[in-house]
């Protein structure tokens, strides 16, 4: 019968769990080390088994509520009032799509073998996704696809722009944001060939007549290689900043260092990393707190969102280069009908526009410039790309 340590905490205080260089003595060491004795957290170690009846049952390490799932960064809770996250999470919903393959064991962190905690576990039957909707159900379906890595949230300027004319919708992928984020190997691996049979799911349960679909950055290819394979599911395609040359094809070194071995698995259990730097090393992005607070709860609140992270990019480093040449081979070919527009942010500093142009002409097709936008086009002008997206999208669609 199996058993497992449980570390329980009997102080109040949010644990944290700090990531990073070896301490270095300093002069007052000793001091700082009595100190930190004098402030001590007492833990209760205690064994238990499998079939013992256990709140929180898979908890290895027994933090309070407040500091997640024992592989959190710094804890969940940013404090007792409002928070943005929490507003965010009021507006959306869930919906299943996809099943869980797999034999349906408890799920295990990657780094330690521990049963991870039950915010951790993804659903035993078919996924769970979050997703925000506005608009009327009645009117032409718009479904706004984030990139990597991102949330819904990042399209919250989008959705209220589009929702007198459009049933627009935005959601999160697995692996991000308020979505399922199952363990490699527990249901799903993160290929990207699974995030486009997943995206086929998603979109039969979103949308039973035809939709246009708008994508951001990296996860532009799978969403490329589900439309050529659904044309007659589609009225409109919209990239934003997507990898459409050779050159793209590479993860920048922000997003590269997640799939590294040991250092990649720590970089993405760090929300700054995850979150904060992702988001703002692309462009002319300046992220407010309020904004940020959305961004990191998923990486302070369950080391799922990390170890997802990681999954992801390490299928990125291996397989976007054949993905992006395989959309490459769509966009140019005869038997591609989707009308297709790429709104491209100038400012981009992962993905250089030289090429982008030249590409567009050759594939016949349409090239919106946005000047003061980034990487993240829906971040750095979400309003006007709001516009823009409205302009493209025909109101005489087929619905």
């Amino acid at each position: 019968m199996a058993s497992a340590m449980i570390l329980q905490s009997n102080n109040a205080t949010p644990l944290s769990f700090v990531r990073g260089p070896t301490l270095v003595k300093s002069k007052n060491y000793n001091h700082i080390l009595q100190q930190a004795r004098n402030r001590s957290i007492a833990f209760t170690c205690k064994s238990r088994n499998d079939d013992d009846d256990v709140d929180n049952d898979g908890y290895l390490l027994d933090a309070p509520v407040s500091a997640g799932d024992g592989f959190s960064f710094s804890g969940g809770k940013y404090s007792d009032g409002p928070n943005p996250a929490d507003e965010w999470f009021k507006q959306g919903k869930y919906m299943k799509a996809h099943p869980v393959y797999g034999a349906g064991e408890k799920a295990k962190d990657p780094i330690f073998g521990l049963t991870m905690g039950g915010s951790s576990q993804a659903s035993t039957d078919v996924f769970r996704w979050f997703c925000v909707e506005s608009g009327n159900v009645d009117k032409p379906s718009v479904i706004l696809i984030h990139g990597f890595p991102s949330q819904a949230y990042s399209y919250r300027k989008v959705l209220p722009l589009l929702s007198k004319d459009y049933h627009a919708i935005a959601f999160d992928w697995l692996g991000f944001g308020y979505s399922d984020k199952p363990q490699p190997k527990y249901g799903f691996d993160y290929t990207l060939d699974e995030f486009t049979s997943a995206l086929e799911s998603v979109i039969d349960e979103l949308c039973v007549k035809k939709v246009s679909l708008v994508v951001q950055g990296y996860f532009a290819p799978i969403v490329v290689k589900y439309a050529s394979n659904h044309q007659e599911k589609l009225n409109d395609l919209i990239l934003l900043n997507p990898p459409l040359t050779a050159k793209h094809a590479n993860l920048p070194s922000t997003l590269s260092i997640f799939s590294n071995f040991l250092l990649g698995e720590i970089f993405s259990q760090d929300p700054l990393r995850a979150s904060d730097k992702a988001l703002t090393s692309c462009g002319p992005y300046k992220m407010k707190e309020d904004d940020a607070m959305v961004y990191r709860r998923p990486y302070l609140t369950s080391g799922s969102s990390g170890f997802a992270l990681n999954a992801i990019s390490r299928a990125m480093k291996k397989e976007l280069k054949n993905y992006v040449e395989e959309m490459r081979k769509i966009l140019m070919g005869d038997d591609w009908k989707v009308k297709t527009s790429v709104c491209w942010g100038q400012r981009d500093r992962w993905l250089e526009f030289d090429g982008v142009e030249d590409f567009c002409k050759a594939a016949n097709l349409r090239l919106v410039e946005l000047p003061m936008a980034g990487h993240h086009v829906q971040e750095d002008t979400g309003e006007e790309l709001g516009t823009i997206i409205a302009g493209l999208v025909s109101r005489k669609v087929r619905i």
